[in-house]
């Protein structure tokens, strides 16, 4: 017969285990709601260039021509665009993180990948918000250009970084001519021209401001301590005076990755006949005023964004082919594009029903 006496030690080591897992449990649960370092993107909404949107509550279409005759267009010119949830305010917990882990869609991206330490929500929105618009007028510009259409253009200080070498030196709205002395016509070359210059060089910028002509020195630092290129702290940009007004009408939208999408938008609406022939295309990539197309974040959902919105082809920048091979969704044909000339000349195949077999893919 068994005593109580001699389950004594069983029972006390048969408690410990289970307070054992208990604290386990706990301390699983406390680790996996504490905030993770991490955002994760995934698919955003989608927005057909030559269709329309709502803006306070009123339909409007999505692209505007006023004071040139356009034509009416078919087929859909898909931008895409990608959610951010997290951020430093409102951080992820480890849940959200394993949940998109799990989910081919979504991708984990470092915080401070996308917020910069020190930089608020309120001012990455600021930031976007900035891109946005400097990417709608460069694909005016490169849709223009391609159209032979005449434009003026200068080249200005779009935004200053509070703390740079530029800050008191520039100001927002400072047009740019010169940098040391040679004449610079685009936010290309006066990026170039301060690369060129390289870190702890004194750079000579000739501006004019208010309308007065001056020369200010400023020298340049590498951008972190991980990134050894040279910045001065502005974001160069252009102002344009086209012959004829082109709005895009969006709301809520940030970010330059629209641009390629954008021009095609324009020079089909510019131009007699429907460039897609009434199929159905989605795209992505930066633009500048010279056409030419650079690479965006988020290329894997959007291709998933551009398949869930019925697309069937889609546009790549060919910079981004490294993240697109082995990661296109089932029912999309991508296709990898450099500038404007061959992303209209991908369209134009595709509109014409033409074969797409000598036509670039990533891959």
């Amino acid at each position: 017969m068994t005593t109580g006496a001699d389950r004594g030690p069983d029972s006390r080591r048969q408690l410990v285990g289970q307070g054992l897992l208990i604290v386990a449990i706990l301390a699983a649960l406390l680790l996996a709601i504490s905030p993770a370092p991490y955002v994760v993107e995934r698919p955003g909404p989608v927005y057909d260039t030559l269709g329309t949107t709502e803006v306070d509550g009123e339909e409007v279409p999505v692209l505007q021509v006023d004071g040139a005759e356009s034509y009416p267009t078919d087929g859909r010119l898909d931008l895409l665009t990608v959610y951010l949830d997290g951020s430093h305010e409102n951080p992820l917990d480890w849940f959200d993180v394993v949940g998109a882990w799990l989910d081919p869609r979504r991708a984990i991206v470092p915080i401070d990948a996308v917020y910069p330490a020190g930089q608020t929500q309120d001012e990455a929105d600021q930031e976007s918000a900035l891109d946005m618009r400097t990417s709608q007028q460069s694909a005016t510009a490169a849709a223009l250009g391609e159209l032979g259409v005449a434009y003026e253009s200068t080249v200005v200080v779009a935004a200053v970084s509070a703390g740079d070498p530029a800050d008191g030196m520039l100001e927002i709205g400072d047009e740019i001519l010169t940098v040391d002395g040679e004449a610079v016509a685009s936010d290309s070359e006066l990026r170039a021209a301060i690369a060129d210059a390289g870190v702890g060089a004194t750079v000579s910028f000739g501006i004019r401001r208010d309308g007065a002509e001056q020369t200010v020195a400023v020298t340049t630092v590498a951008r972190s301590a991980t990134d050894d290129s040279p910045m001065v702290g502005i974001v160069p940009g252009e102002d344009y005076a086209f012959p004829f007004d082109v709005t895009i009408n969006l709301q809520d939208v940030g970010g330059p990755s629209a641009g390629m999408m954008f021009a095609l938008g324009i020079y089909d609406t510019l131009t007699p006949g429907a460039l897609t022939g009434g199929a159905h295309i989605a795209g992505t990539g930066t633009i500048d005023a010279a056409g030419d197309v650079g690479a965006i974040g988020g290329i894997r959902q959007k291709m998933y964004g551009a398949r869930d919105a019925g697309a069937d082809w889609f546009l790549a920048p060919r910079d981004n082919c490294g993240e697109v091979v082995g990661h296109i969704p089932d029912g999309l044909q991508v296709f990898a594009v450099d500038d404007l000339d061959q992303a209209i000349d991908v369209v134009t195949a595709i509109g014409a029903g033409a074969s797409t077999a000598d036509l670039a893919r990533c891959g």
